[in-house]
Parts: C-alpha cells; sequence; structure tokens
C-alpha cells in the first residue's frame, strides 16, 4: 500500500511517500480502506521525539490517529461491524509505527465508531481525536455543569472548537480565546471571543468578574498561568498541552481511545449539535506539507489528508 512514513525522529522533512507492507488484520480488528486522515498537533510532536518517554516508537512509522473510511475485512472476533460499513476512528495503540496515513489500516474496534452520515469523510477525519478531547476534558476532568462560565483556549482551532460547541450543548456561557480575525468565527460558535495577548487576565475579569468556573488550557505557558489567575475560588483547571499544570492545582489530561465516546459525538454530529470545519485538504503524497501548516499553529478548524480511491 502507499503512506506516509518516517524512520527517524525530525522535522517534517524526514516524511516520506512510498510502499509500506499492508497492515496485518488482527482478531479484533478490522481493516479499514481510508478516504481521510485528520492532521493534529501530536502527530509532529510524536515525530519530532516527544513522546518516546511515555510511547516506544517502531521504526518506520505511519503517522496519524485519526481516521474516516470504509471496512474491508473484519477481524475473526468482530461482530461489530461489517465490510462496507463507513466508520470514523480515534487509532491509537500504546507505541507508535501503524498510523493512518496510509491507504489502509488496521483498526482496534475499541478505537472506532461508525461515521455519521451528515458528515463528508473529510469532515468525518477532523472529529476523533478532537473531539473526544473536548468531551473527556469537559466532561470527565472539568466536569462542567449547566449555568458556569468556561474559559477555553484557542478557541478557534481543532480541540478549541469541539470544546465550545460541547460546553454550550452543556448549558455553559464560553468565554474563547483567539485572534482578531478568528473572533467572527469564534462568535457563530457560540463563545464569546476575547483577544489573547498582554492584558488578557484584565479581559477576562471583565467578562467574568466572579471568576471563571473551567478553564481548558490547550495553549500552555501564560495562557496556563492566566487561566490560573482568573479562576473562581472554587475553580477548576485543565491543560492538554502543559505539565506545569499540577503546580496551579490543575489536572493534566490525555486522550485516550474510547468507542462509546466517539459514538456519542457521532451522534451530536448527526444532530447538528457539533459541526467540523475544514480548514485545508491536502492529498497524501502532500502530507508533509500539512504537517507544515499545522505547525504553524494558525488553523481554524482541521486540516485533512485525503487518500484518492479514484484512479
Amino acid at each position: 500500500m502507499k503512506a506516509i512514513s518516517y524512520s527517524s525522529y525530525g522535522s517534517a522533512d524526514v516524511l516520506e511517500y512510498g510502499e509500506r507492507p499492508d497492515p496485518k488484520v488482527g482478531p479484533d480488528s478490522v481493516l479499514v480502506k481510508v478516504r481521510a486522515a485528520g492532521v493534529n498537533p501530536v502527530d509532529w510532536k510524536a515525530r519530532e521525539g516527544y513522546l518516546q518517554a511515555g510511547l516506544e516508537t517502531v521504526f518506520p512509522v505511519i503517522p496519524g490517529w485519526d481516521v474516516s473510511g470504509v471496512v474491508v475485512q473484519p477481524g475473526a472476533a468482530v461482530d461489530e461491524f461489517e465490510v462496507g460499513d463507513e466508520v470514523i476512528g480515534y487509532v491509537r495503540e500504546d507505541f507508535l509505527s501503524r498510523g493512518t496515513f496510509a491507504e489502509y489500516v488496521a483498526a482496534p474496534v475499541r478505537t472506532l465508531a461508525r461515521k455519521p452520515l451528515s458528515l463528508s469523510f473529510e469532515e468525518a477525519a477532523g472529529l476523533p481525536l478532537c473531539g473526544l478531547t473536548a468531551h473527556q476534558v469537559l466532561h470527565r476532568t472539568l466536569k462542567v455543569r449547566s449555568g458556569e462560565t468556561v474559559l477555553v483556549h484557542a478557541a478557534a482551532g481543532g480541540v478549541g472548537s469541539f470544546a465550545v460547541q460541547l460546553a454550550r450543548h452543556a448549558g455553559c456561557r464560553v468565554i474563547g480565546t483567539a485572534g482578531p480575525h478568528n473572533h467572527a468565527y469564534v462568535r457563530e460558535l457560540g463563545a464569546e471571543p476575547v483577544e489573547y495577548g498582554e492584558g488578557l487576565a484584565d479581559r477576562l475579569r471583565a467578562l467574568a468578574p466572579d471568576g471563571i468556573d473551567a478553564a481548558f488550557d490547550t495553549v500552555g505557558g501564560e495562557a496556563l498561568q492566566v487561566s490560573a489567575e482568573t479562576l473562581a475560588p472554587d475553580g477548576r483547571l485543565a491543560s492538554i498541552a502543559d505539565a506545569e499544570v499540577f503546580s496551579y492545582g490543575g489536572r493534566y489530561a490525555f486522550v485516550r481511545p474510547d468507542a462509546q465516546d466517539l459514538a456519542h459525538l457521532a451522534e451530536l454530529a448527526e444532530q447538528g449539535v457539533i459541526a467540523v470545519h475544514v480548514d485545508r485538504v491536502f492529498p497524501l503524497e502532500q502530507a508533509a506539507d500539512a504537517y507544515r501548516l499545522n505547525e504553524e499553529g494558525r488553523t481554524r478548524g482541521k486540516i485533512v489528508v485525503t487518500v484518492d480511491w479514484e484512479n
């Protein structure tokens, strides 16, 4: 099969497009014919070696954890899916090697859910990792409640845009940090936009004089510090970007595959509660360019890589 892979840590320059062996399908997995794969910051951080302390790396590595596609072969023990089923998945294992930037991926059923019919394959590929992150942090880590004020950093980004929509669906008031060029988009999502940068703490205090009930940090550094400074007395803080959150009494969160959570998100997408904004689409062979764009950190919504099955 054609795939993107890398044989050493490094920049996007280490990514190569070429032939890789077809994946073997274990008893608890299905073979998915990949239609699209989402690009996430964790992908290039893994490629640069930042995750090697917690995830074993087996080179060569096919990157990517997000996928949408079609089941072409169920494993021997699988009765959840059949040939022809359209699925989405956050296909993460406890090591780096067999990712989704390929024509096929063997995906454990614990990582999959049925694709929302209302979403294109490109949109659906942008849902799993970011949607699960937002859902799990809001409801498991921060335990947000209706009527609370929730702060979401980088509210126009992949995780942030889902967090805004899900927090609003939970009945929360949402304040979202974003650059001025994204303020209209953040309002459309349902949040009150506020510009990040110098003076952010004062702007947040003006919007929420009683403090923030739950702060969702996706950036780290100064954003994390400002979040801690503007919390209500019993406010909660969580970060997916900076382990320094522990020093502020908050919690660090790392998303996990969960078929039930993913099916719930798919249902919300079908109902129109959450939408996926696809910023840019690249063909598989140009995945390195997709990564370079993602690394700039200015994406509105999602960047997606597609596999062309027409030729």
